[in-house]
């Protein structure tokens, strides 16, 4: 039986993931930050490791391109991909959040008619609106967010906030936490059965790796 592949998302959370993977006993340190390596293959580690695009990593383990990877949160709360979710890594921590202008209150903001709400989550974004019966118009762009409401585009965000400097820079407040965000491991439905064992030892691991972090 081959070794088992595993989804590294590119990005922030490269860096932060094989620092984790470096820390489990059976992992040679990983010197592969600056590597653009997408496959990498050598006798010394316990896995073949693929570098994906942070939000292609659920996809690569649900069509079986992966057996396992880590994947971020906010992903799988807009994918919504048929993986099995193996632990919460902490990696990645942020926290997913409504923003608005600084002018403007939560109770101001959710009584506007005709409300648009920009964001990189639209599928997302329309659970958390149904949820809540809040009506509102989505508006989906790919970067820069937080350029919506000084612009005119729409009345508030929902995004990720690390620190919450970006908000600051331009204005916004966070007028409502939705959920903590983090890295997650995720698994194969047809691997996590064929690799149960390897899968399970190297959650094991992980968990003891990160039991004090």
């Amino acid at each position: 039986m081959g070794k088992l592949t595993i989804s590294i998302p590119t990005g922030r959370m490269k860096e932060e993931s094989l620092a984790l993977l470096s820390r489990l006993p059976q992992c040679p340190p990983l010197d592969l930050i600056n590597s653009r390596q997408l496959v990498v293959e050598r006798e010394d580690l316990p896995w073949r490791i693929i570098f994906s695009h942070p939000k292609d990593s659920s996809t690569y383990v649900e069509f079986g391109a992966a057996d396992i990877g880590i994947v971020g949160k906010d992903i799988l709360l807009e994918r919504e991909n048929e993986v099995y979710e193996l632990l919460e890594l902490p990696i990645g921590k942020c926290t997913m959040v409504l923003a608005a202008p600084l002018s403007t209150s939560r109770e101001e903001l959710l009584k506007k008619e005709a409300l648009r709400i920009a964001t990189k989550y639209p599928n997302f974004t329309r659970r958390y609106l149904q949820e809540r019966g809040i009506t509102a118009n989505i508006v989906f762009l790919y970067g820069s967010i937080e350029l919506a409401p000084p612009i005119g585009l729409a009345d508030a965000i929902v995004d990720l906030v690390s620190t919450g400097k970006t908000l600051r820079e331009n204005r916004l407040q966070v007028v409502e936490e939705i959920t903590p965000v983090s890295g997650r491991l995720v698994a194969n439905s047809i691997s996590i059965k064929i690799h149960s064992q390897e899968i399970n030892f190297l959650v094991e691991e992980l968990k003891e790796v990160t039991s004090y972090v």
